[in-house]
């Protein structure tokens, strides 16, 4: 059944970004609809977009979810790298007092979910989203959902590399420290080398093929 107020494009986003769907996998609008319990208009319209957004494409008369070349993943992760960067130095600017103390809460409650990649996965994504938030600029949200949402075709997490997570959260403890500290080019450079890390990590993973 459909939650909340989602609608049928942000139900079929989160189902890939969780992996219920993977690429390669074939989208039919009818078990779709059932599996949300909306009707087929709006699947129907939320797979055109996704479709026009490059995250779904044509395998003859069937769309599937997409798949991400290497050199398509580099891109990604560059332009993810400097947007990123840029929230971080703006939240040390303009993050208010509340907003960083729950970034600090989040990098210590996520402690407990250590062996755990899926569910660390999902917390990494909620710290992300703080920060592009504590960034106060919409239009830099604007440009960091569209990169958020095609990172749902990565298959896999690297997160689930061995040591990556205790390493990960000693990142996001310096990001918050940085922000904290109000020091924007501190936190913008600690944002680049944790999505730096990220990224080799993911390279070493895929050249093991797993």
């Amino acid at each position: 059944m459909q939650t909340g107020q989602k609608d049928a494009y942000t139900l079929i986003i989160d189902a890939i970004d969780l992996g219920v769907y993977r690429p390669g996998d074939r989208l039919v609008e009818s078990e779709l609809a059932d599996r949300f319990g909306v009707s087929r208009t709006p699947v129907r319209e939320a797979l055109q977009r996704l479709e026009t957004q490059a995250l779904l494409t044509r395998d003859g008369r069937s769309l599937i979810v997409a798949s991400l070349s290497h050199d398509q993943l580099a891109e990604l992760y560059a332009v993810r790298t400097e947007l990123e960067a840029l929230a971080a130095r703006l939240a040390a600017q303009h993050a208010a007092r509340e907003e960083i103390t729950v970034l600090g809460a989040m990098v210590q409650e996520d402690r407990a979910l250590l062996g755990d990649a899926q569910a660390l996965a999902r917390a990494n994504r909620r710290f992300h989203s703080q920060i592009h938030r504590a960034s106060h600029n919409r239009y830099l949200l604007q440009q960091l959902g569209m990169v958020h949402r095609t990172m749902a075709l990565m298959a896999k997490t690297s997160l689930a590399a061995e040591g990556r997570g205790e390493t990960a959260l000693a990142e996001h403890q310096a990001i918050v420290d940085a922000i904290a500290a109000r020091d924007g080019e501190r936190a913008a450079d600690a944002l680049r080398l944790h999505l730096s890390t990220a990224f080799e990590v993911r390279l070493r993973e895929e050249a093991r093929g797993l």
